[in-house]
């Protein structure tokens, strides 16, 4: 599976005029306008004689070349490959770029959990239990592997032992986590379903990309749940994207004080149907593939180590500090890296005054 040199040649002109689409994206309607351009307009925007050098001496066999050193296989708009759903889109991206199992783009029930990277417990707490739960049913979590919500999806995804595909959609280079703390997610994520772009490798997070990675992702959902966002916040995008495609747009409510609720609030008072917990996404999904979805247990079954196991029910236990927890500094330190793998797996989570306490 390869990319046309046609659209290679496109994705590679994009990518070199990427500091100059940063001028063109300041609303929210700029990437139907600017990404559906042809190349010509494409290269006038550009106004470069290295851009149009670059053009017209693309060497096809070493961009692909490059992609395969990468660990990418390219898909491209020209192909029966390429997923169908993204051909709703007015500016569909012209090469796909994807680390891991293609085959997970094409299902046609994925829901896109998204919402704001500095996300409050609360809301890190409700995307790992959707994604945990959508998983554990069959239905595939798609989102941007960005820290916060997003992340916190995915790795309740992660969770179900048997569950679906996920989907990483990243505004950079597939096969470079971002951020870079994401490494181990991104990596699972590749390992279980697959993670994409449409920035060739070696091609620059430019602001923009992020407001058009949106529009795939929204593009590859059937659904797309916010659950926290402020009013301006860029996941918003995401639900606008959908919107525009005529996919169902859900929100999760929060506090009335917190300005983490005010967007997804917003949505609420638009009509948008309201999330709260995994079940509600079912019926919505249901409602637009025509499909009926097994409701997922509450918590499914996760195979513990033997010492996560021991450390999981010495919490339950009410043993919530590090002190109550380790003895020595080297207890301490294995202590606080088991519970990091209990709270990514949604198991625990620090509650009053720090102590850890058994997720819900």
């Amino acid at each position: 599976m390869t990319a046309c040199d046609d659209c290679l040649r496109r994705t590679d002109l994009i990518a070199a005029i990427a500091g100059r689409l940063q001028v063109e994206f300041k609303q929210r309607t700029a990437p139907s306008r600017v990404l559906a351009l042809p190349d010509a307009d494409l290269l006038a925007l550009g106004a470069s004689a290295a851009v149009g050098r670059r053009y017209a001496r693309f060497d096809a066999p070493a961009v692909r070349a490059a992609a395969s050193a990468a660990g990418l296989a390219t898909v491209c708009l020209c192909r029966d490959e390429y997923p169908q759903r993204l051909r709703d889109l007015a500016d569909p991206p012209a090469v796909l770029h994807v680390l891991g199992d293609a085959a997970a783009l094409h299902s046609d029930e994925g829901v896109a959990i998204v919402g704001a990277r500095r996300a409050s417990q609360y809301g890190l707490e409700v995307a790992r239990a959707l994604g945990r739960g959508l998983a554990a049913a069959g239905v595939p979590v798609v989102s941007g592997l960005a820290m916060g919500i997003d992340s916190a999806a995915h790795a309740g995804a992660l969770v179900a032992p048997d569950g679906a595909t996920p989907v990483g959609v990243l505004a950079g280079s597939a096969n470079i986590p971002y951020p870079m703390g994401g490494r181990r997610l991104h990596a699972a994520v590749a390992a279980r379903g697959a993670v994409v772009s449409e920035m060739p490798p070696g091609g620059s997070a430019h602001r923009w990309c992020f407001v058009a990675r949106n529009r795939i992702i929204a593009a590859l959902s059937a659904a797309t749940v916010v659950v926290q966002a402020a009013e301006r916040s860029g996941s918003l995008t995401t639900a606008d994207f959908a919107a525009e495609l005529g996919r169902a747009v859900a929100g999760v409510p929060g506090p009335v004080t917190s300005r983490l609720s005010a967007g997804t609030h917003g949505l609420l008072q638009a009509g948008a149907p309201l999330v709260r917990h995994a079940a509600d996404v079912l019926e919505i999904l249901a409602g637009e593939t025509g499909r009926s979805y097994a409701e997922p247990e509450a918590t499914p079954n996760v195979v513990l180590s033997p010492a996560l196991a021991g450390l999981l029910g010495a919490v339950e236990d009410g043993r919530g500090t590090l002190g109550e927890l380790a003895t020595t500094p080297q207890d301490a330190r294995a202590v606080l890296a088991g519970l990091g793998e209990l709270e990514r797996l949604g198991l625990v989570r620090r509650g009053f005054a720090g102590r850890w306490e058994r997720a819900a």
